[in-house]
């Protein structure tokens, strides 16, 4: 291992740069409450298309679709090129070459050499851009999924729309990416780019879907339930005095009990409930409950793979009963969601996967960024409130095309 003082900010760009104009699928991640930063590339143009099982794998980064019945949908890009760039000062950070293969693209090295300046982010030749959700269509999902609640077809669904913005002249991926994980310290900040599917996905997801430490240590979470973070004069909400209705109470706990299911279904008893608790991510507020279990101590080393294949998609995005839900969903959303609500992460890097629900996350294609946002309806659901509600979730990431 080799570390090198100099500006990351550049070196980065240029890995970026080189990696994209090669056609290798690319990442660039931050985890929660972490200053690594870290960037990962896969040599093989086309990556693989698998189920995640964690302790099959080697290092790399999974990116799942909403849709993925049997799992077999997720993207892998191998981790052939892996470096981590540790935070010392703002302006002069450690750069170390985690992982180097043994032979390199001679085109990407002689791309990386030549240091060229900021070029285009991503191939803008393929894909039709969605057009933005119309608030009278939302708002008429919304209220048609409330009667379908309250004729018992199924307990809460999660309903979703979008909204296009120009991209701006001056946007640029990394520095993008370092304004986001200044902005939101406590979210997994990423950015993926699948050259064939030409597209990048960005993000800066609150809510973990399943992660297992080096010690065995796995941890999922209940995250339901939001309101904004500051009160009618624009001042920061104390989380200690954040009062919730019964609406986003009776939220949170459709998905806590969806993930108890989830255990009792596998056998595990042996677990710890911390919370719920309130949350600040971002302008926002949410109910939190984490989940933790000890595999080591009950021997469930796979427990991750099955919790993975259990959990997606949770009913913090899906909805309960999550097949109903999913149905509803498909038949009513005028828009396909793709990755927005699959999930991602950094599978077995360092002996530690942690894969995150795809939220507060947009698309950049042909010049547009698509954002996404969702809200769980449920009985006591007020269309226009959610409609707000998403509006409030758009921001995370909108004002950073303004």
């Amino acid at each position: 291992m080799t570390t090198t003082n100099f500006k990351t900010n550049t070196y980065r760009q240029t890995l970026w740069n080189a990696a994209i104009e090669s056609g290798f699928p690319t990442v660039m991640w931050r985890l929660p409450k972490q200053n690594e930063k870290h960037f990962l590339t896969s040599f093989l143009k086309n990556p693989e298309q698998l189920k995640i099982e964690f302790e099959d794998l080697g290092p790399g980064f999974a990116f799942s679709p909403f849709i993925n019945p049997d799992g077999n949908d997720t993207y892998f890009l191998k981790a052939d090129l892996h470096y981590i760039f540790s935070d010392v000062l703002s302006e002069n950070e450690t750069f170390e070459e985690v992982i180097a293969p043994s032979s390199i693209d001679p085109n990407f090295i002689e791309l990386l050499n030549a240091k060229a300046k900021t070029k285009p982010f991503f191939h803008t030749q393929k894909g039709d851009i969605e057009s933005a959700t119309a608030k009278e269509d939302f708002i008429e999902e919304v209220e048609t999924a409330i009667k379908d609640i309250e004729d018992g077809k199924f307990k809460k669904v999660v309903l979703s729309r979008t909204k296009t913005i120009a991209i701006p002249n001056d946007f640029e991926i990394v520095g993008v990416f370092d304004k986001l994980c200044r902005a939101y310290p406590n979210a997994f900040v990423s950015a993926v780019s699948i050259p064939e599917l030409g597209m990048v996905w960005m993000g800066a997801s609150p809510e973990t879907l399943v992660s297992q430490d080096a010690q065995g240590l796995f941890r999922t979470m209940a995250l339901a339930g939001t309101q904004s973070a500051f009160d009618a004069e624009g001042n920061l909400i104390k989380p200690s005095e954040a009062l919730w209705r019964q609406k986003e109470i009776e939220e949170h706990a459709l998905v806590s009990r969806y993930i108890v299911s989830c255990l009792k279904k596998i056998r595990v008893r042996e677990f710890e409930e911390e919370g719920p608790k309130t949350v600040i991510a971002g302008n926002l507020m949410h109910l939190r409950m984490d989940f933790i279990v000890d595999t080591v101590e009950i021997n469930f080393p796979e427990m991750a793979t099955v919790m993975l294949d259990l959990l997606h998609p949770t009913s913090a995005v899906c909805g309960m009963p999550k097949e109903p839900a999913r149905q509803f969903i498909l038949a009513n959303e005028k828009y396909d969601r793709e990755f927005y609500s699959g999930f991602l992460g950094p599978v077995n890097i360092q002996q530690e996967s942690h894969i995150f629900v795809n939220l507060r996350t947009m698309k950049l294609q042909n010049g547009v960024a698509t954002l996404y946002a969702g809200c769980g309806i449920t009985a006591d659901s007020n269309a226009e409130k959610e409609w707000i509600e998403t509006e409030m979730k758009l921001q995370t990431l909108g004002k950073f095309l303004v």
